[in-house]
């Protein structure tokens, strides 16, 4: 990633507080006092012919709390919150209380502040830097805004990934699967990779299925995941699964899900055959390989395939071997819809999204247990999950699933006898 697009805080500038700001905080608590004042009305409104034994009004208002500091994206505000008075209940079971939902009790921060401070530690601001990242975007007396508040939110966040691992798959039906084992640079207590499963809903929509923990990309890590899928409900298999050439993911898969079909990613055995060239040919080689997988049909495809071959096999035949071993899954997305090769041709849905991750974990390479690798992973992909693009004309995957046949992107015409 371009240095331009790296945030380094950890030098902040010191907050300035400018008119401007001092205007807009007068202004919300103007509007703040406001919205409470008319939410202590409505309340009392309800209860406005309940009299006591004197026949006066029984509730009633009794001042305000004690003064408060809230804290916004604009800085503090402060604020009093009304309060009533029962005057006479029966008992102290049936005391009228009010409880403001706009100012809830001990709320001392919005929202939106306690978002952004997740936003920042699994955007690359370490722990240790966050009172001075957070002195200098919210001002230097910003309360609970700490390096432990930070470790108090990693507790939930693991506690939320490890109710998601449990949750329920059999009302789910996944068309497509994209699967990839991803590496981040950082010192764990284990060597281990993220093997990621994502799929395709049969709306069209994209979903985060499965990231967990396994000894680099082995058939039995690989298995472990897929025998729990199953085990939770998602008993239907995929119609096609989109991956690169790791055998471990693959001799797994055949075990479980016997019918799904293989798509090897092009960008990974692009980069693979490259490898083996010399670089002074690999951006002529790169364009070849272009022109094969996004061909218009399969027999162009196929035609350009030999074209590769018949050029680089006799002076270097590891990287035509690379390409040929994967000949017949590298082409399978022919025979799904045209509309869909865009999607089924690479990983790039999980490439995309880790990206990211990878910069997280650069961006602070201390010592990581493998939960905690997991659950920022988890949580990154779950803000990511919201802007993956939905499959191109998602009508298609019901064809797809009553087992339509394509052939080069197109509903295969039957003449009738």
């Amino acid at each position: 990633m371009a240095k331009d697009n790296v945030i380094d805080l950890k030098k902040p500038e010191p907050f300035v507080d400018d008119p401007i700001t001092d205007i807009l905080r007068q202004g919300a608590r103007r509007l703040l006092s406001a919205a409470l004042e008319a939410e202590i009305e409505t309340f009392l409104s309800q209860y406005k012919d309940i009299s006591d034994d004197k026949g006066c009004q029984r509730i009633v208002r009794n001042g305000y709390l004690p003064e408060r500091e809230i804290q916004t994206g604009i800085g503090q505000i402060p604020v009093r919150a009304p309060r009533i008075r029962d005057r006479q209940p029966d008992s102290l079971n049936d005391r009228v209380r009010f409880t403001s939902s706009i100012l809830p009790p001990y709320l001392r921060k919005t929202k939106s502040i306690e978002t952004f401070l997740p936003w920042l530690y699994l955007k690359g601001i370490s722990t240790g830097d966050f009172t001075d990242a957070l002195a200098a975007l919210l001002g230097k007396d910003a309360p609970g805004l700490s390096a432990s508040t930070i470790s108090r939110l990693k507790t939930v966040w693991q506690d939320e990934y490890v109710k998601w691992q449990q949750r329920d798959l059999s009302k789910k039906r996944y068309v497509y699967f994209w699967v990839d084992g991803i590496y981040c640079n950082v010192r764990m207590d284990d060597r281990q990779c993220l093997l990621v499963i994502i799929g395709a809903t049969d709306k069209g929509h994209k979903e985060l299925i499965a990231i967990e923990g396994g000894f680099r990309e082995s058939e039995q890590s690989w298995l472990e995941v897929l025998v729990d899928l199953k085990r939770r409900g998602l008993h239907t298999p995929p119609e096609l699964a989109v991956g690169d050439g790791s055998l471990g993911f693959w001799k797994a898969l055949s075990k479980v899900y016997d019918t799904t079909r293989w798509q090897r990613c092009w960008v990974h055995k692009t980069a693979n055959v490259l490898n083996k060239l010399p670089k002074s040919l690999q951006a002529k080689a790169k364009e070849k390989l272009h022109q094969i997988w996004m061909a218009d049909n399969k027999a162009e495809a196929e035609h350009n395939f030999d074209a590769f071959t018949q050029t680089y096999e006799a002076k270097y035949p590891k990287a035509t071997a690379c390409l040929q071993k994967d000949r017949d899954v590298l082409l399978t997305f022919y025979d799904f819809p045209a509309e869909h090769w865009i999607h089924i041709r690479t990983t790039n849905p999980i490439e995309s999204t880790f990206s990211t991750v990878r910069l997280r974990t650069n961006k602070v390479r201390s010592c990581f247990s493998s939960l905690t690798v997991l659950t920022m992973a988890f949580q990154l992909c779950r803000c990511a999950q919201k802007r993956w693009n939905r499959l191109h004309h998602s009508e298609r995957l019901g064809e797809v699933i009553r087992g339509i046949k394509f052939v080069d992107g197109i509903i295969e015409k039957r003449i009738a006898a």
